[in-house]
């Protein structure tokens, strides 16, 4: 695809730009494009069948929602390692067993980041070191409450939802 690129901003988590883009259809459009550099999230399950869960302050989405562990990749970063790093950062604990659950394209209207989504188990407790800007609570939920929480609206971010969902189906597979 034959395209051009207008930098509008450049922060330290994303870029926007214009970019004039030629469709497969043969059509160029000018498209608002956000570039970001990825991420990992975990579903983490300790030997009670409980999963991590954060309770965490997003501004931009108003207010409290619950989050599987999760955070950007750091330039390159392999996505397992930024989620070894998120999962001891956020909820103070290492995994021996990982397992990845594939990736997700979190907003591919206007947005390119892709989240890996991994399952961790054989934990073991590490000190937490949560960055400044993040305002969190870590909980340890049992895993079918926060399954029950994908489907009755409890959840609502994306990368949460889909990863719990994905764990089930590995899980039930015996991996």
């Amino acid at each position: 695809m034959n395209q051009t690129r207008k930098l509008i901003y450049s922060g330290s988590v994303v870029d926007l730009g214009i970019e004039s883009a030629v469709l497969p259809n043969g059509r160029r459009i000018d498209l608002e494009v956000v570039r970001h550099p990825g991420g990992a999230a975990v579903v983490a399950i300790d030997t009670q069948q409980r999963v991590c869960m954060l309770r965490q302050y997003r501004h931009a989405a108003g207010g409290w929602l619950w989050e599987l562990p999760a955070g950007k990749r750091d330039q390159g970063e392999a996505p397992l390692s930024t989620a070894r790093r998120e999962l001891e950062e956020e909820a103070g604990v290492r995994a021996a067993a990982w397992h990845a659950l594939g990736s997700i394209h979190t907003t591919p209207g206007f947005c390119d980041e892709v989240i890996h989504l991994f399952l961790a188990r054989d934990l073991t407790a590490v000190p937490t070191r949560h960055e400044a800007h993040e305002v969190l609570e870590c909980h340890w939920i049992a895993y079918e409450q926060a399954l029950a929480w994908t489907r009755d609206g409890t959840l609502s971010d994306a990368k949460s939802l889909i990863g719990l969902l994905r764990a089930e189906t590995a899980l039930t597979t015996n991996i």
